[in-house]
């Protein structure tokens, strides 16, 4: 059963406006921050988790008990186990990866930060990232925070991607802009 995206994202926006306040007023951003990013990576690495957040062949009862045992295997904040065993128990855990996003997104806002998301035709070291994020820091005048991505098929280049921005520095881009040309001067 898939929500459409638009209740998915009100719904997750509801708990993630409930949990950002609650560790804010408990001063434990900090740890919110940590536990969004053991979840957002178990969500990529486990298509088991995935099964587990988005199939109704799984009872409450199940899903409360699995989320339970994550929680305390991923040694996630009282806060955060809270909410997802209340998620659980609403049958909401569907709504986990929009959950994570939002949440990310407050987060970044109170830090006065900006997300960019970086597409490389290999991965970026820590140095090359560490002076894209200086880098665009200078140009947006806020702290970024580097989302790396690799795609090889750009051959060389970025494809940097910050708000409604885009900046397309790859060879892939470029070939294609000159092949263009040419079949309009041909």
């Amino acid at each position: 059963m898939s929500e459409p995206v638009g209740v998915s994202t009100g719904i997750a926006g509801r708990y993630a406006t409930a949990v950002f306040d609650l560790a804010k007023e408990s001063k434990a951003l900090a740890a919110l921050e940590a536990d969004v990013d053991a979840i957002d990576a178990a969500m990529a690495e486990s298509a088991d988790l995935k099964t587990l957040l988005s199939s109704p062949l799984y009872s409450r009862e199940e899903q409360g008990a699995a989320i339970a045992a994550i929680a305390k295997k991923m040694k996630l904040s009282q806060t955060t186990s809270n909410v997802l065993a209340l998620m659980a128990s609403k049958r909401r855990l569907f709504v986990m990866p929009q959950l994570v996003a939002t949440l990310r997104d407050r987060i970044a806002a109170d830090k006065g930060e900006v997300t960019a998301e970086v597409t490389s035709a290999k991965g970026l070291s820590k140095a090359q990232a560490a002076k894209l994020a200086k880098t665009l820091k200078a140009q947006i005048g806020a702290d970024v925070k580097i989302k790396a991505t690799v795609d090889e098929s750009l051959i060389g280049g970025l494809i940097v991607k910050v708000g409604s921005k885009m900046i397309d520095t790859s060879i892939k881009s470029k070939l294609n802009a000159l092949q263009n040309t040419m079949k309009e001067v041909g």
